[in-house]
């Protein structure tokens, strides 16, 4: 009855286009609407809770809001309306809070840069590559949300509703494209990575080791280490119990031919004075400084050209939003290697946190201050709650 109410409902909607009441938008499963079922049988809500940066902020907390009340978009002719179920944590979640990437943004405006979910509707041009119930990811701003309306060119299909696909979508392709295009990566080569057992960090380390490198990694306990080890990193060290800067002169004296480095002021100084001759620094973020009214860790910037002179080295930045013509084939690859199990995706839901399991966007603003605690172990991952089906 419901579905058949849903189905007149529609078609009266569509008909009454045609009169010139309003503009509707096709939708290809009928069915849908946010006032009857999806495909499953589960009750599309008429609103839906999201975050919302509603005041400049590097502190996240007082940056974003919780609406509880906005309206469940309609997928537009090329759209896929997608309810998340997965969604990624990452240290620039507070860059974007702070509006720092474009500083023409207002608030307010959306945030979360990552997410999984299925179709549960989708427009009429949509339909020619996706289908409701459908597992799809997404990357761009928007994602600390229950259900978010995704341009089909946007979307990225994912073979299941599996929440170790997350890392791959923006921390995987980072390290993969990063290292392929600006590492110079070789057998023999001695690699640094910082921040190694985080989201981005543990896959800096694989792939350096797929390409037959020697990998340091620096973490922050003995858990992390041990991680690190189970990766193949032929060289964890844990700076809170061990001096990095005497492990580092000692192990390496001759320095080491590639820094991936994510952390930013005083490891940003070591690793450069840590570079061998040729060496090369890729920087991926500074995360020491996110939290600060300037977003700059301070650094010895002063002595920078006369080392880099010294050593014929390089520092390299990488932003992945100026590679994206290589996006599809690095997940692609990324993929692959995951299906056949040469790669580890770890993931942490914030289950040993003082409040238990990531759950429910309320929970975003515990697991960002879990992240800048140092207390992840791998992609953090928020798992959002999903409707009970009906039994029709």
């Amino acid at each position: 009855m419901y579905c058949m109410a849903g189905r007149r409902r529609a078609l009266l909607g569509l008909a009454g286009a045609r009169r010139g009441w309003h503009r509707a938008r096709p939708i290809v499963d009928l069915s849908y609407s946010r006032h009857f079922m999806d495909f499953q049988g589960s009750s599309i809500p008429s609103v839906m809770k999201k975050l919302q940066v509603t005041k400049l902020s590097p502190d996240f907390r007082q940056a974003a809001t919780l609406l509880t009340d906005v309206p469940v978009p309609v997928p537009g002719d090329a759209e896929l309306l997608v309810r998340i179920r997965y969604i990624g944590i990452n240290a620039s979640d507070i860059n974007y809070s702070s509006g720092r990437y474009d500083p023409t943004m207002k608030p307010p405006f959306d945030t979360g840069f990552e997410s999984i979910g299925e179709v549960v509707g989708l427009g009429l041009s949509a339909s020619a590559k996706y289908s409701v119930g459908q597992t799809v990811a997404f990357l761009g701003p928007g994602s600390f949300a229950e259900y978010i309306a995704v341009h089909a060119k946007q979307a990225i299909p994912l073979p299941s509703m599996n929440p170790h696909f997350l890392p791959l979508i923006l921390s995987g392709t980072t390290a993969y494209i990063s290292l392929k295009e600006l590492g110079g990566l070789s057998e023999g080569k001695k690699v640094l990575v910082t921040a190694a057992a985080g989201g981005t960090g543990q896959f800096a380390v694989q792939l350096a080791k797929k390409a037959k490198c020697h990998v340091i990694g620096t973490c922050s306990s003995e858990e992390k280490a041990g991680f690190l080890k189970s990766i193949g990193c032929d060289l964890p060290i844990n700076y809170k119990s061990e001096n990095l800067p005497e492990v580092l002169k000692k192990q390496y004296p001759e320095g080491v031919d590639v820094v991936y480095e994510s952390i930013g002021g005083e490891m940003f100084d070591l690793a450069v004075k840590s570079l061998a001759t040729k060496g090369t620094m890729i920087i991926i973020g500074f995360l020491s400084g996110y939290q600060t009214s300037s977003g700059l860790p301070p650094i010895a910037k002063g002595s920078l050209p006369a080392i880099l002179l010294k050593k014929s080295a390089s520092v390299k930045g990488f932003f992945i939003f100026h590679y994206f013509s290589q996006y599809q084939e690095a997940m692609k690859a990324l993929l692959r290697m995951y299906a056949s199990g040469e790669l580890v995706c770890e993931v942490d839901f914030g289950d040993s946190s003082p409040e238990g399991k990531f759950f429910g966007l309320e929970s975003v603003f515990r697991a960002i201050d879990y992240m800048y605690m140092g207390k992840n172990l791998g992609k953090i991952v928020v798992e959002l709650p999903q409707p009970v089906n009906s039994k029709l």
